[in-house]
């Protein structure tokens, strides 16, 4: 019986990632094995609910394989008698209706009362943002495999994590999909999803409004999980250092869960002090790379079902090959070729393809720090060297915190070369960046002027 078990589960271990299978089919046991049935343990509820939805059609057609007939799959959790069996419907068809049975004598359960499944505090979780819909390949399956223990496991010892990437590749899906996933676990729990801007922000409100005591409270004792993007941002605020790292003594102590992202490393972080980058190294680091071209393939085939599109092979095999960047670069050219067959009532071919992503080259290769500055200076009528002046004139610290922005958001180039291009240190350019992203967010017209100024720069 073990032996027939363990030769399923070998099968199915090849047909789905490894951290699935880990989190969802190893931990099955078998109970018995009958002629016209057989009877899984399950370790609790929401594995046995899981299992149902997303495993057991896989389970019942690897044991029909082997054993040449179709049985009955019973799922039954480890001291309860409560089960989920499959049930021929048709023997024409050879297909099982799923259905939930629970014996006489079992008390009626309880229904649990209306739970919003909003989040009690900050943003609200994006809804394809989950792990069912993150695509995981060798560059990312550690980062997997820790979030989905993190949101899984209520026993484990890993109290935080910090993923750890560059734009675009996963870290906020990632990030989001622990939300999610406890709070289908235990609705009740408070998970609280926010920047570090929204955390500064709220805080700073705090203070002005003589609620900080209010907000103290909100985070350190009405707070399960804490979800924390773009820690990095925090850098140079030491008011909102100190407060978080306070905050997260508080969490620690609680045992409660918090994952953190950012595209540095906690020591990585300028004017970030000791205490707080304690704290964030302490946490599981998890890096995420660039998708290789398996991976690519994989997300553009994903991606494609998930929009309903036909796309035939030789054509996600063209832009896995040429969009190597990052995901977000991938769904461009993906959208771009849908987009644009629609439009032109067009089929989706080759050449329709190789003009899309020709269009992304070219916007890529012609956007360097030389022509990001030559844009600056001729739209702001300031010279080169005063860029690169140790000026604090407001006519001048403007346009060089803009051109920063703009090198940051449209190139490669790290901060450092970024900074350096300035005469300015890293420190002083990641100030520059967050100084820019934070007025496009609050000020409309600066939002206005950052629209107009990268409409030029694509377009040559």
């Amino acid at each position: 019986m073990d032996a027939f078990w363990f030769e399923v589960k070998a099968i199915i271990k090849e047909r789905i990632p490894a951290p699935t299978f880990r989190m969802w089919i190893e931990p099955l046991e078998i109970q018995s094995f009958e002629d016209d049935s057989i009877s899984l343990l399950c370790p609790n509820n929401f594995s046995k609910n899981r299992v149902n939805d997303k495993f057991l059609p896989m389970i019942e057609d690897e044991v029909s394989k082997i054993t040449g007939k179709g049985l009955n799959i019973d799922l039954i959790v480890s001291g309860n008698n409560t089960k989920v069996s499959g049930n021929n419907k048709s023997a024409a068809k050879n297909k099982k209706i799923y259905s939930v049975k629970t014996t006489r004598n079992t008390p009626k359960q309880l229904s649990i009362p209306s739970i919003s499944a909003s989040l009690n505090g900050g943003r609200l979780l994006r809804r394809n943002f989950s792990f069912d819909n993150f695509v995981v390949g060798n560059s990312n399956q550690f980062a997997y495999s820790a979030a989905l223990s993190m949101a899984s496991n209520d026993t484990s010892c890993q109290g935080s994590l910090f993923l750890l990437s560059n734009t675009g590749l996963g870290k906020s899906h990632l990030s989001q999909s622990i939300g999610h996933q406890i709070l289908a676990q235990k609705p009740s729990d408070r998970v609280f999803y926010v920047t570090a801007e929204d955390f500064t922000n709220e805080m700073v409100r705090s203070y002005k409004e003589n609620k900080i005591e209010k907000f103290k409270e909100k985070y350190r004792t009405k707070c399960d999980v804490l979800l924390l993007e773009d820690i990095h941002f925090l850098t140079g605020k030491d008011g909102t250092q100190q407060e978080l790292a306070m905050t997260l003594d508080y969490l620690f102590e609680a045992n409660k869960k918090i994952i953190f992202s950012s595209c540095y490393l906690p020591a990585d972080i300028p004017k970030m002090n000791d205490q707080l980058v304690s704290r964030l190294s302490s946490s599981v680091i998890s890096n995420i790379e660039s998708p290789d071209y398996k991976m690519r393939m994989k997300i553009l085939k994903k991606k494609s079902v998930q929009s309903k599109v036909k796309i035939a092979p030789e054509i996600i095999e063209y832009l896995a090959s040429e969009l190597t960047d990052n995901i977000r670069q991938l769904e461009s050219g993906l959208v771009g070729v849908t987009a644009k067959s629609s439009l032109l009532g067009a089929p989706i071919d080759l050449d329709l393809a190789r003009s899309v992503v020709g269009n992304i080259a070219r916007q890529r290769k012609a956007i360097t720090l030389d022509s990001i500055k030559k844009l600056i200076v001729k739209e702001y009528r300031v010279t080169t060297a005063e860029l690169m002046s140790k000026s604090r004139k407001q006519n001048i610290v403007r346009p060089r915190q803009m051109a920063i922005y703009l090198s940051r958001k449209h190139t490669d180039q790290p901060l450092q070369a970024i900074g350096k291009s300035y005469n300015r240190y890293h420190a002083t350019a990641l100030y520059a960046f967050n100084a820019v992203e934070k007025g496009r967010k609050e000020n409309n017209a600066m939002k206005r002027q950052v629209e107009i100024l990268e409409g030029k720069l694509l377009a040559g």
